[in-house]
């Protein structure tokens, strides 16, 4: 297979050619509705599109009139804080948007859609992955103007081998710079936000390596339960949605070594070296937990067991809760545990990264507990927080804890508009390159094999609880070393 990391660009010497068309197909579908479109309308609002043309497709039997109607809704919060520029754009965009029924998987349908459009056109495949790479795979390379960008949301693939395979369809077709898989946690705001902390203080890039890191802990525990999400969650879990696409990327920033620049080689070579350094321990019993939330309150909200849901088939076995421990094999990180849990129908919403460093010699005759000094990287809202121990008021024998906190930089667009607008410019720097795509699959296939063959207890936990009892991550504090 050609790797994708040396694909060269169509051009490489000139700047790509800015999209005119956005194809967006799954037009009718819940992403779009609910990301997709006010992602681009606030971009839109924003000035940062020139000229774009937008068009929705879709298989099912809507009209452009109800096409408009969704466009405009999704549009009509971003025209409040937009100029008059930025109104008229929004106007003009819905005015002109047109929608078309099509089924992608019919021979020639999706070609003749994309002649039909102006280009350079970006292809949104808002669809099933099992859809798009049959869309994909029906194409021929001279189907594609010059300067076509192919944009896929996640998973990317069910399996390694499938992204493998999907991979060399899609190069097939486009060269890997004009691929943008999509993964909306890899906003600008976050990957900058943490590039920014990590090597442009001296106090913490120095210490961020295991001479002086006891474990890094990526948490995205979530207060949402189904939501009506059966169709696709049942057949995918918490490992698969969440671990194995955004917090194996989140932890590859945390761990990299400082890229010599922030374009998209040096950036995403250095996180596929992290990501090629990664595994499980195969002795998942400890590694690794799942369980599945049992009926319970949420803020007031009666939530059913999740095997009661209507879509489910309690026979998969599905996790709402998964957590499993990474090491990362180079020379900076060896012997530090990254763990990586999400999970679903939890008390407490806790999204963020925790650096714990490891414990100092504490001269005799302090009093007090001497916690592990800590690092928390919040993701929405976007936060800092350092947890050290100073002398306690009234008692300088005394350790206390205290907490420097601020706010880290909010963004001014959606985290779809800001994966929108590297599309539209032709920048894959926020994009998942297709390598990177294939190892994250490669760290958790084992783990979801063991988990199939029944190595791993299904565990519960109270819908509205922090987790099952006995895991030491289910505790406010998470400090207690792993088992």
């Amino acid at each position: 297979m050609t790797n994708p990391a040396t694909t060269p660009a169509t051009n490489p010497n000139s700047a790509p050619e800015p999209v005119r068309t956005l194809l967006i197909l799954g037009a009718s579908g819940d992403l779009t509705g609910r990301l997709l479109l006010p992602g681009l309308g606030k971009l839109i609002a924003q000035g940062r599109t020139h000229g774009l043309e937008l068009v929705g497709a879709g298989a099912d039997d809507w009209d452009t009139a109800r096409w408009r109607d969704r466009v405009g809704t999704a549009f009509t919060d971003c025209a409040g804080k937009a100029n008059d520029a930025g109104r008229q754009d929004l106007r003009s965009i819905q005015e002109r948007t047109e929608y078309h029924v099509v089924d992608v998987t019919a021979e020639g349908t999706l070609a003749r859609l994309i002649a039909s459009v102006e280009a350079p056109v970006a292809v949104f495949f808002a669809l099933p992955p099992a859809v798009s790479q049959k869309a994909c795979e029906l194409l021929e390379p001279q189907d594609l103007p010059e300067g076509t960008r192919l944009v896929l949301e996640k998973p990317f693939g069910t399996s390694r081998e499938s992204a493998a395979s999907l991979n060399r369809t899609l190069l097939s077709l486009v060269p890997e710079d004009r691929i943008h898989r999509v993964d909306h946690f890899l906003g600008k705001a976050t990957v900058f936000n943490i590039l920014g902390l990590r090597f442009a203080n001296r106090l913490l890039e120095p210490l961020m390596n295991n001479l002086h890191v006891e474990k890094v802990e990526i948490f995205y525990d979530e207060s949402l339960a189904l939501e009506g999400r059966a169709r696709y969650y049942d057949k995918a879990g918490a490992l698969r949605d969440m671990i194995q696409s955004h917090l194996l990327q989140i932890m590859a920033l945390m761990a990299i070594n400082a890229p010599a620049s922030l374009t998209e080689r040096d950036l995403r070579d250095h996180i596929g070296s992290v990501l090629r350094a990664s595994s499980v321990n195969p002795d998942y019993a400890r590694s690794t937990r799942r369980a599945r939330y049992t009926a319970g309150q949420i803020d007031g909200r009666d939530i059913p067991d999740y095997a009661a849901e209507a879509g489910v088939d309690p026979a998969h076995e599905t996790e709402t809760l998964a957590e499993i421990e990474v090491s990362v094999n180079n020379f900076r990180w060896a012997g530090v545990p990254f763990i990586l849990r999400s999970g679903k129908a939890l008390g407490r919403q806790q999204k963020e990264a925790i650096v714990t460093f490891k414990p100092v010699q504490v001269p005799a005759g302090f009093k007090g507990v001497d916690a592990p000094t800590r690092l928390r990287i919040g993701f929405g809202p976007e936060t800092l927080q350092l947890e050290i121990d100073v002398n306690a008021p009234g008692d300088i024998f005394t350790l206390d804890r205290v907490a420097l906190e601020a706010a880290m930089h909010a963004p001014d667009l959606l985290p779809y508009g800001e994966v929108l607008e590297g599309v539209l410019r032709g920048d894959p720097l926020l994009s998942v390159r297709g390598d990177i795509a294939e190892d994250c699959w490669r760290i958790v296939e084992p783990v979801l094999k063991a988990w199939a063959a029944g190595e791993v207890p299904l565990e519960e936990y109270r819908a509205g609880s922090r987790g099952p009892e006995g895991w030491e991550t289910s505790r406010p504090d998470s400090v207690l070393p792993r088992r």
